[in-house]
Order: C-alpha cells, then sequence, then structure tokens
C-alpha cells in the first residue's frame, strides 16, 4: 500500500513512496501511473525514469530513433518513460514517477536527487523503502 506523501515546501514537490521490490517496482510504477492518468492528471504531466532496465514503452519508442523518441518528450502529449541516466535532459514536469528497478546505491544517491528537482508537485518513487529513505532521507 502506498505511504500518503510528505507535505511540499513551497520549492519541493510532494515525496510518495510506493513500496516495491526491484522485480515489481515496473509494475509499481505502472498502477502509480495507470493512477494519475485515472485521478484527471495529463498524461503529458508525467515522466518516468528507470534505474534499471528500460520501460518497454522507451525501448520501443527508440527503435524509431533518438530524433523521434526525444521530439515526443519535447511535445508533452504522453507520459514519458526514460532511463534515469537521461535525468540531466528530462524537463521538468508536474509528476516524476521513479521506478527502482535495478542499479547501486551510486545510481539512486544521483538520480533520486535529481527526479526531485524535475518534479515540480510530486515525486513518486518505486522501490525498496529502506534505500530510498537512506537517499532521500528518513520517514519518506
Amino acid at each position: 500500500m502506498p505511504q500518503a506523501p510528505r507535505p511540499a515546501t513551497p520549492s519541493t514537490p510532494k515525496i510518495q513512496l510506493t513500496p516495491a521490490s526491484v522485480d515489481g517496482a515496473l509494475d509499481a510504477a505502472d498502477e502509480t501511473v495507470d493512477l494519475l492518468l485515472d485521478s484527471g492528471r495529463a498524461p503529458g504531466d508525467i515522466l518516468v525514469l528507470t534505474t534499471g532496465e528500460q520501460h518497454p514503452w522507451a525501448t520501443h519508442e527508440l527503435s524509431f530513433g533518438e530524433a523521434a523518441y526525444w521530439a515526443q518528450h519535447d511535445a508533452r502529449e504522453d507520459v514519458f518513460f526514460a532511463d534515469a541516466a537521461a535525468v540531466a535532459r528530462a524537463q521538468p514536469r508536474p509528476v516524476v514517477v521513479v521506478v527502482v528497478n535495478g542499479g547501486g546505491d551510486e545510481v539512486y544517491a544521483r538520480v533520486l536527487p535529481a527526479a526531485r528537482e524535475r518534479a515540480t508537485a510530486l515525486l513518486v518513487v518505486c522501490g525498496d523503502p529502506e534505500r530510498v529513505n537512506a537517499v532521500l532521507g528518513a520517514g519518506v
């Protein structure tokens, strides 16, 4: 069961932790995106970043080439899925969902703070609560 979002200050997004194993993080993120869309969030408001294996949507879209893939990002018309290594290239969006589905602690230490900077309203992290709290701070 997802934990309640942490209240945001004017300069930081709310943070919501959805406990999930490495193997279950992608499914948890897909469910989270579905819930966000069902609650009225616009698809273009959502960025999903994976720390391990790429999301199947991103793999498919990248098969058409990098230019077409990033053009979809820039158009902001749909949910955009990217590898966490691309977090610096990703533009801020109201909601960023991080899928902690692989990578080591050094990846989490780099990606989670950067994802928090990209999220203007809500950061959702789907992963192991202990590892996430170690990076983002206790009580997330």
